[in-house]
């Protein structure tokens, strides 16, 4: 008996994207469940205009958005994907024979590809990887992390690959970039204030300083040309970003409760 597949989409101003998203999944997904986190572009009215199922609801961070996400969807199978990625037709024709078959495993996992102002990247930290996007949605769960979230599944459980490649097309430009790892370091911020985790000035530029060379030596940005030294410099902008986002609201906390 063919398998229902529920895919999953977390948006925010994604007008630019989310159509290439979309009609990747066309005979892959039986139903696509939008959550957007109150976008002011046309995002919405164009998820609407593919059938999409939209929820509009204030972002409470990545993993809670997505986990809410798999709450609405009504298939025991779930294709978690983001607006700025894609399926590439290999992986669309693998997805649609297995989901023809019937799917027999929990979960199922594919190579994923980081796309960077239309180049696709072998190092710089964006190496090809491979992650469980697919999953029996009674056996999996994602972590509520407001960044850096992950499924968390029994142990002992295998996901099967799937051959082909999800694209995930991080920037078209690389101010993109820099807004795109600025607004991450922002939450990030929040997360390591709540910890307790800050640093003083001097201190802030000595860890941004190590994330850029960690970047550019350890992931081999160096190699990357201009596309190497920009997501290096991304990275050292938005470690900066992070420990002071931190340091601020620590300090203000501090203030209140003086």
């Amino acid at each position: 008996m063919p398998s229902f597949v529920s895919a999953t989409v977390i948006t925010h101003n994604e007008a630019a994207n989310i159509e290439r998203c979309l009609n990747s999944l066309i005979g892959v997904a039986d139903e696509i469940i939008v959550v957007d986190s109150l976008s002011t572009d046309a995002t919405v009215d164009i998820c609407r205009r593919y059938g999409c199922k939209v929820t509009e609801r204030a972002f409470t961070g990545y993993g809670s958005q997505r986990q809410y996400a798999v709450g609405l969807a009504n298939g025991r199978y779930v294709l978690s994907i983001d607006a700025d990625e894609a399926l590439s037709d290999d992986l669309r024709r693998n997805i649609i024979a297995l989901k023809e078959q019937g799917m027999e495993h929990r979960m199922y996992r594919f190579r994923i590809v980081n796309y960077v102002c239309g180049r696709p990247m072998q190092r710089s930290g964006m190496k090809p990887y491979s992650e469980i996007r697919l999953f029996d949605r009674r056996y999996a769960n994602w972590n509520l992390l407001d960044v850096g979230e992950r499924l968390t599944y029994p142990g002992g459980v295998s996901p099967v690959l799937i051959p082909g490649e999800m694209y995930h097309y991080r920037c078209t430009t690389y101010d993109e970039l820099d807004y795109k790892e600025l607004r991450n370091a922002e939450i990030r911020g929040r997360v390591m204030a709540a910890a307790g985790i800050s640093a003083i000035a001097p201190l802030r530029f000595v860890r941004a300083v190590a994330s850029f060379l960690k970047c550019q030596l350890r992931d081999g940005a160096i190699f990357d040309g201009e596309a190497g030294r920009r997501i290096s410099r991304a990275r050292y902008l938005a470690t900066l970003a992070a420990y002071r986002t931190s340091y601020r609201l620590i300090k203000a906390q501090s203030k209140d409760n003086i």
